[in-house]
């Protein structure tokens, strides 16, 4: 006698089929949203921008020039001023040179524009900021010719500090046939210290030891002393040049409020509609 053959409902099959088309669609949704979180780790973002839940209100970054630096600057009777809408402080002495003492040295303070912040651990990985520092190299100083430079001009703006790679990115423009450079890969920094994550207030970061890229035979340094029309007595003052200076960089931002925590009942309604689905989905499958 044979055997009955149970048939299983052609409805039953279709179900299954489609669970299992869902699921690895779903698989499939998973990935790419993984492969689209990964990609967007890193976000830029300006002023009045948010992320990670902080608007970004503003800052500075204020550069101040080493002790070592100054003396070159003074060597060369280099005149220093603000390119807009960099501010600068800067104190002379009786004798018409630079201050080169604590807390009076060159300080050019630029208005941040931009930074960069690494989405997963919330830390700021780039800042950017505008306007900078001009540098003035006199041919002659008080009727007599200068010794140090036969005259030039070198502009440093819109300073994009690398966090990650500890370098300083610049935009430059130079006199004797340097021109613009923009992005360019100018200081090397020795160390980072402080605030280095977005916070419900100000975050102040001090990034010390600028160091020229390249040490000085690199292109940075002959860049420099191209631009600023050194003579062997400039580049001489150049090479002692131990620090060119360090920024502080003070970064405000404000935290958006807290969204509110859902009432015992909400959750319970959810819970109530989740059941509800799960029994509709029984029924369809039997």
């Amino acid at each position: 006698m044979p055997s009955e053959r149970r048939e299983v409902p052609k409805g039953r099959f279709e179900v299954e089929i489609k669970m299992k088309l869902a699921m690895k669609s779903i698989v499939a949704a998973a990935a790419l949203v993984a492969v689209g979180a990964a990609s967007a780790a890193s976000q830029t973002v300006t002023v009045g921008g948010s992320v990670n839940g902080y608007t970004l209100t503003g800052g500075t970054g204020a550069l101040t020039f080493d002790r070592s630096l100054v003396t070159a600057i003074n060597t060369g009777g280099i005149q220093l001023s603000a390119v807009s809408p960099a501010t600068a402080t800067l104190v002379k002495t009786s004798t018409g040179k630079y201050n080169n003492t604590e807390g009076n040295r060159p300080v050019f303070n630029a208005p941040i524009t931009s930074l960069v912040v690494d989405t997963v651990s919330g830390q700021v990985t780039r800042a950017s900021t505008s306007g900078g520092a001009l540098m003035v190299a006199p041919a002659e100083i008080e009727g007599e010719e200068n010794l140090a430079s036969t005259g030039g001009s070198l502009s440093v703006t819109n300073i994009n500090v690398d966090l990650v790679a500890k370098r300083v990115y610049v935009d430059i423009n130079g006199a004797n046939g340097v021109g613009s450079k923009t992005n360019y890969y100018l200081w090397d920094i020795a160390s980072i210290t402080g605030d280095t994550a977005l916070k419900d207030g100000t975050a102040i970061t001090n990034i010390t030891g600028l160091t020229i890229a390249g040490g000085t035979t690199g292109d940075a340094f002959n860049t420099f002393a191209k631009a600023l029309g050194l003579t062997e007595t400039g580049i001489v003052a150049m090479r002692g040049i131990t620090s060119y200076g360090s920024i502080v960089s003070t970064i405000t931002a404000t935290k958006a409020a807290t969204p509110p925590i859902p009432e015992p009942s909400t959750y319970a309604l959810m819970g109530l509609g989740l059941v509800g689905i799960a029994a509709v989905a029984r029924r369809r499958a039997k």
